[in-house]
């Protein structure tokens, strides 16, 4: 953001803000398909950029899946702990303790949802039982219907503009 970057999020719609800043992650991010290279470029971003680009695979996790699903296709401890990270900086406190207490249940059968198999042993798992709770609550406080965790990114892009630059 420029330096009267206040003023244009401020006269900004949510989606346009939305949208602005995902085309600048787009532009600084690669892809997700080695995510030892995704989370070393994450690691380079202004914090702001960095929370908002960790969160964003949880909140697709959470509106199409659940936060158990959510560990078996991003299957990786540094970008699990790059988004227990965002959700704290992002000011969503609980929605981080709801994570990372789904982390840990996550690391107890870390290698079966490392394994080529995970998606048929995901459904009636001792995982998928002990995050029910955990999901009920963080779908509670973030429904896709009222944005779900992306509207975090506005919240603090309208916060913080300058955060999100350089």
């Amino acid at each position: 953001m420029t330096t009267d970057g206040r003023l244009i999020v401020d006269a900004m719609t949510a989606d346009e803000v939305g949208e602005a800043i995902g085309q600048e992650l787009d532009r600084r991010l690669p892809g997700l398909d080695d995510l030892d290279a995704y989370v070393a470029c994450l690691e380079a971003l202004p914090i702001g950029l960095r929370s908002i680009a960790a969160i964003y695979q949880l909140d697709v996790s959470l509106a199409l899946d659940d936060l158990g699903w959510h560990f078996g296709n991003w299957h990786h401890h540094g970008y699990a702990q790059e988004t227990a990270r965002g959700l704290r900086v992002l000011g969503a406190q609980r929605a981080a303790e709801l994570f990372e207490a789904a982390y840990g249940e996550a690391l107890r059968c870390w290698d079966r949802l490392g394994a080529s198999d995970w998606m048929e042993w995901y459904h009636d798992s001792p995982l998928e039982a002990a995050v029910d709770p955990l999901n009920r609550e963080i779908w509670n406080l973030y429904p896709s219907s009222s944005g779900g965790l992306l509207r975090l990114w506005v919240e603090y892009a309208r916060a913080h503009p300058d955060l999100l630059s350089v």
